[in-house]
């Protein structure tokens, strides 16, 4: 271990999250004395910098570089420095950044800039004032989920529609509360959905970029730590879970489903569990549920080798229970579920605590070995590659 945490690229990786969060807020820094010509005043310029530093939420590393190369092409039009070199990671990242914008001018640059933090400032203002408004039910109110209890049924519904609903750690933290409140409330089903088009793209890469003080290997033992206690909270859940899939899963999003004991999806969902592909291994107990409910072949296909299903087809493999048209999706999804929430609230959550209880003991177990892999992973130069490589990715998209 202590091999691997000397390694020169996974100090690299510290300097590069570091770099990243900090590449948008430094570039505003640098050029505050020039003035916008025509199209965009001054003074509106100067503002939405300021509104920068407002934001509350980490927009991600794709639209910290998008502002970074605005300004950049705001200030001094199209890129017109030299390519960094190949493992100059940061720097290429924004350096492709900066060059995709072409010769657009740098009067439209600066328009697309206001507006890109402007809708930044909006969609946090609108977001938070929606989740006060929808969570009070709960008692609790949540920065990343709509959390409500209506007909007998609690509903968490993952609110990050336009990061695709990419699980942050503050989200991780926000759903173990959740349902440990579901567990104690007095409704029948608890269900779980995505707003927007996306169920989850699974988890925020972001995270990996948030270095704490001690290390790789410190932030590896605490997202260990974190990811058992979430796990543990699907594992032990008491009341009948049902996701109400309504688009693409990612990941974790889909590991979990073999602990859910109704999977309802929309016919254009796809399930994708790409974890070698991020030099990662599998979680969510998937090692043990998924050979247990599609055989070990079409569970290899998945796990290994990165195989992604479409709705019909995780149903003929038993992942999903049933796929609905998405024309009548939500209508037909949530009038069986009010159907189901009318039957007895006790002799429901006994019933399904009898069919789970000879496995708890084996998910425990599973889960425990799954995170002391991943911890492994997550501190390796292997998975550090390719977590790297999935940004350089994205940067060029």
């Amino acid at each position: 271990m202590a091999a691997v945490l000397k390694s020169s690229a996974v100090w690299r990786f510290v300097r590069l999250s570091r770099s990243l969060r900090l590449s948008a807020a430094s570039s505003v820094k640098i050029h505050t004395t020039v003035s916008p010509q025509m199209g965009v005043t001054m003074e509106q310029f100067e503002e939405a910098k300021s509104k920068l530093s407002t934001l509350k939420d980490d927009p991600g590393n794709e639209v910290k570089l998008k502002i970074y190369a605005l300004f950049k092409q705001a200030i001094q039009g199209p890129c017109n420095t030299p390519k960094p070199g190949i493992l100059d990671f940061v720097n290429k990242a924004k350096w492709d950044a900066w060059k995709s914008l072409g010769s657009i001018s740098q009067d439209d640059a600066r328009q697309q800039y206001c507006d890109l933090i402007g809708s930044l400032v909006a969609a946090e203002g609108t977001d938070s004032t929606h989740v006060a408004a929808q969570s009070t039910g709960s008692g609790t109110n949540y920065n990343t989920l709509l959390v409500t209890t209506e007909d007998s049924i609690t509903t968490i519904k993952l609110n990050r529609p336009g990061k695709k609903n990419a699980i942050t750690t503050e989200m991780y933290s926000e759903i173990i509360n959740a349902l440990e409140q579901a567990a104690r409330d007095d409704s029948v089903l608890t269900v779980f959905t995505g707003a927007g088009d996306f169920y989850c793209s699974g988890n925020d890469l972001t995270n990996f970029t948030k270095i704490p003080e001690g290390g790789v290997e410190k932030m590896a033992r605490e997202a260990g730590a974190l990811l058992r206690k979430y796990v543990n909270a699907y594992i032990d859940f008491p009341k009948p879970l049902v996701a109400v899939v309504n688009g693409p899963a990612v990941g974790i999003s889909v590991t979990v489903l073999g602990l859910f004991d109704l999977v309802y999806a929309t016919e254009r969902a796809t399930f994708h569990t790409p974890f070698s592909q991020l030099g990662q291994s599998p979680e969510g107990c998937s090692s043990y549920t998924f050979p247990r409910i599609m055989g070990v072949a079409k569970a290899s296909e998945m796990l290994l080798f990165n195989k992604k299903l479409t709705a019909v087809q995780a149903c003929d493999l038993g992942l999903v229970t049933e796929v609905f048209p998405d024309s009548s999706f939500q209508s037909e999804v949530w009038t069986r579920l009010k159907t189901y929430a009318k039957l007895p609230r006790n002799s429901v959550a006994l019933s399904k605590q009898l069919i789970r209880s000879l496995q708890k003991e084996r998910l425990h177990s599973t889960n425990d070995a799954e995170v002391e892999r991943l911890i492994e992973r997550w501190t390796s130069d292997e998975c550090f590659n390719a977590v790297m490589s999935f940004f350089q990715a994205k940067s060029k998209l």
